[in-house]
C-alpha cells in the first residue's frame, strides 16, 4: 500500500502500527509540508495522531493550548494532538482540507476522520476479515486485487458528468469516505458511523440581508486571509486575470518582493490572463514570470497522461495532463500554491458540471443505461442550497481529480473554503451572488488600486461606461470564439474549418484566453498517439465500446473535419485506466497469492 503512494523523491514516509487494537498504519506526505513529522503524540503516550492536509485555525490556538498546560512541540501539525485531548468536538473545529486517524489508548478506540467538504478523500473497502483506508484507491487495489473492477454506474457518470458521484469510486466496492466523518473503531471492530458536520448545520441558520452579508463576508475576509499565507515554507500565487485571485491580494498586503507570482501561458501567444496578471503583480511590486506549455509538454505527452491518470485513481481524463506538467514548474518557485480557486463556486454560484451525452454510436447497448441514470442521479443531487452544492457536492466530485493532482507537487491552498467564508456564503441572499458585484466590492474594500485594472473578461477598470461596455463586448466574443474554435467546436464549422485549413484560422483565435488546445494537438503533435492508443485491438475489444464508432471518430477528428476533442479525453482516460489498474488484474489472476499490507488498515480481531 505504502509503496503506490510515494510518487516524488521528495516525499517521506513512515508507518504506525499497535497489533492490540488492530491498527496498522501508513502515511507519506511531501518532505517539510505541514503534514511532515507525523505521528503525533500527546505527553503522556496514550493519544496517537496520524493527520493529513493542513488547519487554518485561530492563530492563537497554540498560545491558548501552552497556557493550559501542553508541551506543544516545534512541529507545525503539533499542536493538533494536544487540540483534540481539549476539544471533545474534535475535529469540528479545524479549518481546511484534512483527513487523519486518532488512536487513544486508554479509551481502546480509534476514530477516522476527514473535513467537512470531503476535499481530502479517504477511500475505504470493508471486508470480513479487515477495513481498509487509504488516500488513493490504488494502495487497496494493491493488496485487494479482486477489486480492479470496473463499478459500471459509477463509470456511466465519468462518461457523462466527467466524475463520480454519491460516495463512488470506479472501483467495485471501494467507497469514499462521507464529508464530515468521524467514524469509531474499537477492538478492530467499525462500531459508529458518526459525522460532526453536515450541511444543513448552516443552511438552517437562515439567509441573511444583503448587507449584513457582505459586512459578515468582508469581516471573514479581513480576519481569515492572512492565516493562509503562513507556515514556513514559501509561499507563491498563482494570479490569473478575474477576480477571485485579485480578491485575496486586495486583503493580503504582502510586502514587495515577498509574495512571487505566475501564471499559466498558451504556446501560441500571451493571453490576456498574462497579461493582466503581469499588471495586478506589478501593482503589488511583486515579481512575476509565466509558465508555458508547448512543445517540451507535447513531446513527452504520452508519460504525462499516463502519470495523471495513475496520480489521480482515474478521477480526471487526460486533458488534465498539462495541469502536472505545469505544477512541477510552479513548484520550482515556491512549495505552496496560492490560488483563486473555488471563488467562483463559493461566490458567484458557478457550476462546472452537469450531464453530457457522448457521441452515438460509441459505446454499447448494454452500457448506456448507466450514463442515462447519471442524468437522473444529477437531477437529484442538484437542488436545494446553490452554494452548498458546489461546495459539498460539486468540488468534492468533479475538482478533485485536479486539486490531487496538482498536489502531488506542492501543497494548494484557497482562502475560498475557509469556513466562516463558506458558511456567509451559504446565508446569501438570492440576488447578492448573481452578479460580480460582491467581488468587486470586495477588491474595492481592500485595495482600490486593484480596480484601475480590467479583468480579462472587462469588469472594472478606468474606462468610461460606453469603452467599458465595449471592451467587455469585444473580450466576450473572443471568449466564446476561442471555445468555439477550440473543443466547442460544432461538427458543421469544424468540416468547414477543414476545408479551409491551409490558411490555419486557428491562429487567429486559439491563445488569447485559453492556455491548453487539445482539439488540434490531438489533430496534429498528437495524432501518432492517438491511434495507437485507442486503434490498438485491445483497446477496441473493451467491452462497454463500439469498435466501429471508435473508429469512426478517432478518423473523423485526426481527419480534421469533425471535432471529437471531448470523446477523445474519455476515450484515452479509460484505456489508460484499464491499462494501469484493471489490466494488471487479468494478466496477473493466475498468479496471484494472498498478501499481507502493512499500510493503513484495522484488523477485526473478533469474528
Amino acid at each position: 500500500m505504502m509503496e503506490t503512494l510515494c510518487h516524488e523523491h521528495f516525499y517521506v514516509t513512515g508507518t504506525w502500527t499497535d497489533e492490540s487494537l488492530g491498527v496498522y498504519l501508513g502515511w507519506v506526505a511531501r518532505k517539510n509540508s505541514f503534514s511532515d513529522g507525523m505521528p503525533l503524540v500527546n505527553e503522556r503516550g496514550d493519544v496517537t495522531l496520524v493527520f493529513s492536509g493542513e488547519d487554518f485555525s485561530e492563530l492563537g490556538t497554540v498560545e491558548r493550548l501552552r497556557r493550559h498546560g501542553h508541551d506543544v512541540g516545534r512541529a507545525a501539525a503539533d499542536y493538533l494532538v494536544h487540540l483534540c485531548e481539549d476539544d471533545s468536538d474534535f475535529p469540528s473545529t479545524l479549518n481546511g482540507r484534512f483527513h487523519g486517524f486518532l488512536v487513544d489508548r486508554n479509551a481502546g478506540s480509534s476514530t477516522l476522520f476527514n473535513d467537512r467538504y470531503g476535499m481530502h478523500r479517504i477511500y475505504y473497502h470493508q471486508s470480513r476479515d479487515a477495513f481498509y483506508f487509504a488516500a488513493e484507491a490504488k494502495a487497496i487495489l494493491a493488496v485487494r486485487p479482486e477489486l480492479r473492477t470496473f463499478d459500471f454506474q459509477a463509470l456511466g457518470e465519468f462518461v457523462s458528468c466527467g466524475c463520480t458521484m454519491e460516495g463512488r469510486s470506479l472501483f467495485r466496492s471501494i467507497r469514499l469516505l462521507p464529508s464530515g466523518s468521524k467514524w469509531v473503531f474499537r477492538r478492530g471492530c467499525l462500531e459508529k458511523q458518526d459525522s460532526y458536520f453536515r450541511p444543513q448545520d448552516w443552511e438552517n441558520l437562515g439567509s441573511l440581508e444583503a448587507e449584513l452579508f457582505y459586512q459578515e463576508l468582508r469581516r471573514a475576509f479581513a480576519q481569515n486571509v492572512q492565516h493562509y499565507f503562513g507556515g514556513t515554507e514559501r509561499v507563491a500565487m498563482s494570479l490569473t486575470g478575474g477576480l477571485d485571485t485579485r480578491m485575496i491580494l486586495a486583503w493580503q498586503h504582502a510586502e514587495p518582493r515577498s509574495l512571487p507570482c505566475y501564471t499559466f501561458g498558451s504556446m501560441f501567444r500571451e493571453n490576456h490572463d498574462v497579461r493582466v496578471a503581469r499588471r495586478v503583480a506589478k501593482a503589488c511590486g511583486q515579481s512575476f514570470e509565466a509558465i508555458v506549455t508547448g512543445e517540451e509538454f507535447l513531446e513527452q505527452f504520452s508519460q504525462y497522461a499516463e502519470r495523471v491518470i495513475y496520480l489521480t485513481d482515474g478521477c480526471v481524463d487526460v486533458s488534465r495532463a498539462p495541469d502536472l506538467y505545469v505544477n512541477e514548474r510552479a513548484r520550482q518557485i515556491a512549495p505552496v500554491r496560492m490560488t483563486g480557486n473555488y471563488g467562483g463556486e463559493v461566490l458567484r454560484r458557478v457550476r462546472t458540471f452537469k450531464p453530457v451525452n457522448p457521441p452515438d454510436g460509441l459505446f454499447n447497448r448494454d452500457f448506456l443505461p448507466h450514463v442515462a441514470q447519471a442524468w437522473q442521479t444529477y437531477g437529484e443531487v442538484s437542488s436545494g442550497n446553490p452554494v452548498s452544492f458546489c461546495v459539498f457536492k460539486q468540488l468534492p466530485w468533479n475538482h478533485y481529480g485536479v486539486m490531487a493532482l496538482e498536489e502531488t507537487q506542492l501543497s494548494m491552498r484557497s482562502p475560498f473554503l475557509d469556513n466562516d467564508i463558506v458558511r456567509a456564503a451559504i446565508r446569501a441572499p438570492e440576488a447578492a451572488l448573481s452578479s460580480d458585484d460582491v467581488c468587486v466590492r470586495l477588491i474595492k474594500d481592500g485595495n482600490r488600486d486593484l480596480l484601475r485594472i480590467p479583468t480579462d473578461r472587462g469588469v472594472a477598470g478606468e474606462r468610461g461606461p460606453l469603452l467599458s461596455a465595449a471592451s467587455r463586448a469585444l473580450l466576450e466574443f473572443s471568449f466564446k470564439s476561442e471555445y468555439a474554435y477550440d473543443m466547442g467546436m460544432p461538427q458543421w464549422v469544424a468540416r468547414i474549418d477543414h476545408a479551409f485549413s491551409a490558411l490555419h484560422l486557428e491562429r487567429l483565435f486559439l491563445g488569447r484566453h485559453k492556455v491548453f488546445h487539445f482539439r488540434v494537438w490531438y489533430r496534429d503533435q498528437l495524432a501518432s498517439y492517438v491511434k495507437e492508443m485507442l486503434l490498438d485491438p485491445h483497446s477496441l475489444s473493451r467491452p462497454y465500446i463500439e469498435q466501429e464508432g471508435v473508429e469512426a471518430i478517432v478518423r473523423g477528428h485526426l481527419g480534421g473535419g469533425r471535432n471529437y476533442t471531448n470523446a477523445l479525453h474519455k476515450l484515452l482516460a479509460l484505456e489508460l485506466v484499464h491499462r494501469l489498474f484493471l489490466g494488471a488484474f487479468e494478466r496477473d489472476r493466475s498468479r496471484r497469492r494472498p498478501s499481507t499490507p502493512i499500510g493503513a488498515q484495522v484488523n477485526r480481531q473478533s469474528r
